[in-house]
Formats: structure tokens, sequence, C-alpha cells
């Protein structure tokens, strides 16, 4: 009896080890596409021309796959899980390499056992200022919730001095109870929100805070070496600022780094922003009546970032048309501009997640 309850048992073994194989698989989509740029001819007409050797990005539910043109613009990629992409194909220009050719095409719907084919049409856009290049919001790996290595980095792609006198960053997180925050609560051209501003000392228009070109800075939340609480965190002593608010006696302040002060005269908190989700944006401090929102007119860039790729962005998209994934918190992973400075006004294409933060570098 024992002897014929065995062999039942490896019969069934060796059939379920042996099952049929699905019939129809994923992952067996294919893209040819295309990228194009617009070369205008002597005559003034119009023309457009393979963007040659381009590097494509596609960004879809199960991560980030970036691959290169041939010399005709043609991309051709198989085995990619079916899903919805949004890709975009890049190129400097061949006559200045402070201009980008970029161009992206979004909620490309890839099914499997078909070919998808597609055309992106590119144009130059020129690195000519200032720009948020990476946001370090998650903080280290801990098990204590220590997360005020936090750091925002600025990278200057002009080829000319700018100026931080009177420049403002802002954190956007309110809501009026309708609104979501980033947005033009009242169709006025201003962007509403602010939960924090602070401010580079100065007035716009002075010179006395010079930002190099092709150079990158950092402004800290605490201008500390943090890895003096979290061993693996990160030394931010040496940052290019730091954020510190006026109104709170205990807000670290290093006395060898310049300060942002803040200029929300109600609240005491220092200049932190959410883990996951969060808007930031610097304007060049023309507008000074944060109530009312910040006129889209003065804002030289803004981010929105976010942990769930499901949910709807609320940054206007006169800002940014896209947002940045970001990374699970407590993990010590960053976000960064995939190029420096290169700003297409579509997060989603233009950010990446990096696994280590690199204040003050790319």
């Amino acid at each position: 009896m024992k002897r014929t309850i065995l062999s039942f048992v490896l019969i069934l073994l060796i059939y379920s080890c042996h099952e049929n194989q699905p019939l129809q698989t994923d992952g067996k989509t294919e893209i040819q596409i295309q990228a194009m740029w617009s070369n205008p001819s002597e005559d003034s007409v119009q023309s457009f021309i393979p963007l040659s050797n381009a590097e494509f990005v596609l960004i879809c539910e199960y991560g980030t796959t970036i691959a290169y043109a041939d010399e005709n613009g043609l991309l051709s990629i198989s085995d990619l899980p079916s899903s919805i992409y949004q890709i975009s194909a890049s190129q400097k220009h061949p006559a200045d390499q402070n201009i980008t050719i970029v161009g992206s095409i979004n909620n490309v719907e890839v099914i499997s056992g078909e070919v998808r084919q597609d055309t992106i049409y590119a144009k130059p856009i020129s690195s000519s200022g200032i720009s948020i290049n990476e946001i370090y919001a998650g903080g280290p790996i801990n098990n204590i919730y220590f997360c005020y290595d936090q750091f925002i980095e600025l990278y200057n792609s002009s080829n000319e001095v700018k100026y931080l006198d009177g420049m403002q960053v802002f954190r956007l997180s309110q809501t009026d109870g309708v609104n979501t925050p980033g947005s033009d609560w009242d169709y006025d051209g201003d962007i509403d929100g602010v939960t924090y501003a602070f401010k580079f000392p100065g007035s716009p228009g002075q010179t006395n805070y010079p930002f190099e070109p092709q150079s990158f800075l950092v402004l800290a939340s605490d201008a500390y070496n943090h890895k003096n609480t979290v061993s693996n965190s990160i030394d931010l002593s040496h940052a290019d600022w730091e954020f510190v608010n006026q109104l709170n006696a205990v807000d670290i302040d290093n006395p060898n780094v310049p300060n942002l002060s803040n200029f929300r005269l109600n609240k005491t908190s220092d200049f932190l922003i959410r883990l996951d989700t969060d808007r930031i944006i610097i304007t060049s401090g023309v507008d000074t009546v944060w109530k009312n929102g910040i006129d889209i007119e003065t804002i030289l860039d803004g981010v929105e970032y976010r942990s769930n790729r499901t949910s709807i962005p609320t940054m206007d998209d006169r800002i940014d048309r896209g947002w940045v994934q970001s990374p699970p918190k407590y993990k010590g992973k960053s976000m960064q501009r995939r190029e420096k400075g290169v700003d297409t006004n579509d997060s989603t294409l233009d950010w990446e997640i990096i696994n280590t933060p690199t204040p003050g570098w790319h």
C-alpha cells in the first residue's frame, strides 16, 4: 500500500514538472521608430533629416531602456514587454555642443505580437540658463527615519555668468481643499500652493553672487557632515548654500556657508521636502508676493517628483509636462537629469534615479 501511494506521488511530480508551455508569451513586441529633425535650408524651406545615431530612452512600467539609432536615425528594437511607453530621442547639435536636438512621443501602446512603427520629430533646444539638476530627498539607508541630508543641486548650462541675487526657491505642497499644489488655482497666470519660500540675498539685477557657466551649486537643507549621524549618509558641510530659517533659533547654521533665508514669515520650519512626492520651483525673484501665487513668467525651472506611477501629476504643464519617478524612502538613492542642463519640460523623460547622490557633480 505504501509503495502504491509513493508511486502515485512520483507520477504526479513528473507530470507537474512537464506542463505544456504557454502558447503566447509576453515580451515579443517590436518597435521601429525613426528620429528626424528640422534643419532649415539656405532658402528657409523647412526640411527634415535623420537624427543620426540618436540616443533613445524608452520608459514603461517595467523600467527604462536606452538604445541607439543607426546613421539613418532608425531604431529597431524587439523583445520588449507589452506596455505603454514614453519615448524620447536626442543628439548633440553638430555645430554647437551647447544645443541638444530632442523630441519625444508619449503614451505609445505596444502590444504583444505586433510591430509598432512611428516617427519622432525633434528640434534644437538651447541649454541657456539655470535649472534644477538633482534632487536628493529620500534619506540614506537607515532605520531611525533620518532624512535631514536633503539637497537640491542647480546647474548653469549657459556659457555666461548668471547671478543669484534675489532668486527664490519654493516648495509647493499646499492645497485650498479643491485645487492641487503647483497648479494655477485662479487661472490668472500664476502657480499656487506655496509651503516654503526661501531666497538668496540681494535683489534681482544685482551682481553680488555669481553663478559660473557650466558649473553646479549645492543647496543643502543643513550644511553639515551628516555622516556623523548616519555613517552611510553624505557630507554637506562644504555645500555652496544652506537653507536657514532665521525665525528658528535652533536651525543649523554653518558659518562657513552662505544662507538662503525664509521670507514666508509665518513659518519657522527648515526647508525640508517630502521624501517621495513634492514640487520644487526656482524663480528669478521678481515676484515677491507669494500669497497670491508665483507668476509663471518668473519661474526658471520646476520639477515634480512622485512615487506612484499611476498618480496624476499636478504641476502646471506650462512649467513641466511630466514628473520624476522618485526612489523608495531611506534607500540612499537620488534623482538626477539624464543629461546635465537638458530640460525639455518633460521630466518623465529628462530625469532618472541614480544609486548614490552626487552633490556638485554629474
